[in-house]
């Protein structure tokens, strides 16, 4: 069979992300693995309920045009269950209508490996390990939190929302700022107003969507996206002249000065939220899905940069 996943946004998706798995897992983390094989074979023609990111999936495959036989998006399942347990998990992608035919099932082994060869752009898990080697490959990535998610179906617009630092942006000036504090980062981001930032994990996704968006009048485009940050002014400036920079265009800009971001993704409706953050995480979370990125400083890391320039 040929390639067809050139020129398309690819997203590799765990069925954990997909589908609630919540008692098949409870089962193995109680019962071990054996039993949780026989539990996916009894249970095999039990259709599985949405998980989190189903309705962001949902979304995902409409952007393939049906008429034209344009296809835009490819999503792509990478399971840590056999190929025999995992047989519940299509038979729910049959039953939900989900346009979704190639798949990894790795018997309880990383899935992050198989990420490469299948050209995806973005990764999203229930496993922070995963995501965790995904970012180190170099690939986007965020782990899936239990949410309470906005189902924003009405309109059937794709909404994506992202924090700045660490996620679009390189978090070289988050190091600042944990280093030496708010008014450090402000002095520098005046002083490098006009050098852009260099690009984070995150850079290449956001890409994509803008070359998707950039088939459609702005005014009847199937995805809108966000910037939701803690910055404020002074440090706009750089942010905004780093995406001219890179000739990237982020519908809606907010710069909140550190207040809690739930309540601003639930009034701009996202289908899902990237955060590298803990905190933000869980503020975003009690309103829409979201999904931790372990990158950078916050997580731990010291990211090398090896250009200032994007």
């Amino acid at each position: 069979m040929p390639d067809n996943t050139n020129n398309k946004l690819v997203v590799a998706i765990s069925s954990r992300a997909l589908f609630d798995l919540d008692e098949s897992h409870r089962v193995f983390e109680e019962d071990g693995v054996d039993a949780y094989c026989r539990y996916q074979i009894e249970h095999e023609e039990d259709v599985l309920e949405p998980g989190i990111a189903f309705p962001l999936v949902k979304k995902l495959l409409a952007l393939n045009d049906a008429e034209t036989g344009k296809a835009r998006v490819e999503v792509i399942l990478l399971s840590r269950n056999s190929a025999d347990t995992g047989l519940r998990v299509f038979n729910s992608i049959r039953h939900h209508g989900l346009d979704i035919t190639r798949a990894a099932f790795t018997r309880g082994e990383s899935t992050w490996r198989y990420i490469a060869p299948f050209g995806a752009h973005l990764f999203l898990s229930a496993s922070q390990d995963d995501v965790r080697k995904a970012l180190e490959a170099g690939c986007a990535a965020a782990t899936i939190l239990p949410s309470h998610v906005n189902q924003n179906t009405a309109s059937g617009q794709l909404r994506i929302a992202f924090d700045g630092d660490a996620v679009v942006f390189s978090d070289e000036s988050e190091q600042i700022y944990k280093r030496e504090g708010l008014g450090a980062f402000e002095q520098n981001e005046r002083d490098a107003a006009r050098l852009p930032l260099s690009g984070g994990p995150f850079k290449s996704f956001l890409s994509i969507l803008h070359q998707i968006q950039s088939e459609y009048p702005s005014e009847a485009s199937p995805i809108r996206t966000a910037l939701i940050t803690a910055r404020s002014a002074p440090a706009h400036e750089r942010v905004i002249r780093t995406l001219r920079g890179w000739n990237i265009r982020i519908d809606e800009a907010l710069f909140l000065g550190g207040m809690n971001k739930g309540e601003f993704l639930k009034a701009f409706g996202a289908d899902i939220f990237f955060d590298d953050q803990q905190g933000h995480c869980e503020s975003a979370r009690q309103h829409v899905a979201t999904g931790h990125v372990p990158y950078g400083v916050a997580n731990g890391q010291v990211v090398q940069l090896t250009a200032k320039a994007a």
